[in-house]
């Protein structure tokens, strides 16, 4: 008779769920023995660097992804990243180890007390099954949750003497609609509204990355003679960054969103929240006069938005519905933003310097991973994403995510055959909160530069410290951390690029290597401008 462990492991192969990303503990044993030679275990040495490496693994393959995780204390580890995985609305199928059921009563060590409270409000979906013969079921209920809109990641508690438990029949693999199309009568008075605008704009957000939607975006804006722009703090990037209607990123304050949005009578938010803020920078939310119609696949994204109409529905599907529904404008197409000027010659280097020359040695088809606060607008402005798929970072605005993210989006470019070149952008500051996440990128053999600009301290924090007006702040200050030594005790190789006419050697070096290399790059401690 198949035990629930057998059971479990087919559904796992039906739902092409074969590469699990984990940290074993001692109650995932049971359920990782005798590990099934066509499934592959991605070992991470701590359970929130397995989470992140999941979520970069999932977006790049467009697939959900499974974690596993080590019963209360694992699960309270990679919470932090899971509170990503659940801002980017990343599909995780999370499980978590739990003691055997004939001592919960006694709550023995390693227990995980409401095992299934632990990980709310950020999943979708949390349980632990009432039997044993419950648990290929529920993990079949966890993939069609994960998946269905808006995707998410979702949590099941398996207690760890279960899996030798004989099986009910399994459960029927069964499909789910991923996607839902807008409702056609409301989607017709958006249309009226964009026809009869004089000058609308496009806010754009990660759902139409998600939904591999540029050209219906880029249609669209067109048909509008409008211009572009991506929501606030945007998590992947959502239009062709070269396109003369691209005006860049929107800040992610009240009082400034509202500025650059000044002229418009009419506001487009396709995929995004409405809006993400940080810091509180009080004004009105939209310029005066201005209309805000705003569609999504969330329905509490819709009803926390503090302005505009909404519409349900996938932002691809709404894309090209409008496309056909608008009228071509009369009006002339906006201008191309202007270039930014040449970066001025310093020792060290300005971020600006640093990121145009990653920008003149950007590998062809080029995917970029990057959590460097700090540095994040020079970045954005030098290096500009034209392809889809080729952009990622954090929603939550936690730190921890880059690194891994970008080790599961490298090993999705591997295993999906597509090997497109990763490379990750890391502050020195971020880099150290999952820093152990290096050792499994050279266990696998990955060719990922990780590019680090070293500024020593947590410039971001000082920006907030001037914005806030919070002087004498402690503990923002990095000294003594030696990247390259670091980099090379957990196997990877490490350059130090001190002069910026080296980095496109060093970059195409690390593209064609057998392991992941670590390049860091001393720049100025100047505190950036925040907004």
């Amino acid at each position: 008779m198949a035990t629930v462990r057998d059971t479990a492991y087919d559904l796992l192969r039906d739902l092409g769920l074969t590469t699990v990303f984990g940290n074993p503990g001692s109650t995932e044993e049971p359920f990782l023995r005798d590990f099934p030679a066509d499934f592959q275990y991605v070992h991470a040495l701590q359970e929130a660097t397995a989470v992140s490496m999941a979520d970069g693994y999932a977006q790049a393959t467009g697939r959900p992804a499974h974690v596993n995780l080590h019963t209360a204390p694992g699960t309270g580890n990679g919470m932090g990243n899971l509170v990503t995985a659940w801002h980017n609305k990343t599909p995780l199928i999370v499980t978590a180890g739990q003691q055997n059921r004939e001592m919960l009563l006694i709550e023995p060590r390693l227990a995980s007390r409401r095992a299934a409270e632990l990980v709310q409000p950020y999943v979708k979906w949390s349980y632990e099954p009432v039997r044993a013969q419950d648990i290929p079921a529920a993990l079949m209920r966890a993939y069609a949750t994960a998946t269905q809109p808006p995707a998410g990641p979702v949590f099941l508690s398996l207690p760890m003497d279960d899996w030798d438990r004989p099986a009910d029949p399994p459960p029927q693999v069964r499909t789910v609609a991923t996607r839902f199309a807008p409702d056609p009568a409301r989607l017709r008075d958006f249309a009226a509204v964009l026809a009869a605008s004089r000058a609308p704009a496009l806010v754009l957000g990660a759902a139409v990355d998600r939904a591999q939607a540029w050209p219906a975006a880029v249609g669209l804006a067109e048909r509008l003679a409008a211009p572009v722009w991506a929501a606030p703090a945007p998590e992947r990037a959502v239009f062709p960054e070269d396109h003369p209607h691209f005006r860049g990123v929107l800040p992610y304050a009240i009082g400034p969103l509202a500025d650059a949005l000044r002229g418009h009578d009419t506001v487009l938010v396709i995929g995004a929240p409405v809006f993400r803020y940080y810091p509180h920078v009080p004004g009105d939310y939209l310029p005066a006069g201005a209309r805000l119609l705003h569609v999504t696949d969330d329905p509490d994204e819709s009803a926390r938005a503090p302005v505009g109409d909404s519409l349900l529905g996938d932002a691809g599907l709404a894309l090209d519905a409008l496309r056909e529904l608008v009228p071509p404008a009369d009006r002339p197409p906006p201008a191309p933003r202007p270039a930014p000027e040449p970066p001025e010659a310093a020792d060290p280097p300005a971020p600006d310097a640093l990121f145009a020359a990653l920008a003149a040695h950007w590998p062809a088809d080029g995917v970029l991973v990057q959590e460097s606060p700090s540095n994040l607008s020079a970045l954005r402005r030098r290096l500009r994403i034209t392809r889809p798929a080729s952009y990622f970072t954090m929603a939550s605005g936690g730190l921890g995510f880059g690194l891994p993210a970008a080790i599961g989006v490298a090993l999705a470019e591997r295993d999906t055959g597509r090997r497109r070149p990763v490379v990750a952008v890391i502050g020195d500051g971020s880099l150290h909160y999952s820093v152990q996440a290096l050792w499994t990128a050279a266990r696998l053999g990955l060719p990922l530069p990780v590019v680090v600009p070293v500024n020593q301290q947590y410039a971001i924090l000082k920006a907030f410290a001037d914005l806030k007006h919070t002087p004498g702040v402690p503990a923002l200050d990095l000294p003594g951390l030696d990247v390259a030594a670091v980099a090379r005790g957990y196997g990877c190789a490490a350059t130090v690029v001190d002069d910026l006419d080296r980095l496109g050697e060093a970059l195409d070096a690390a593209l064609a290597a057998d392991r992941p290399t670590v390049l860091p790059v001393p720049i100025s401690t100047d505190v950036p401008q925040l907004l």
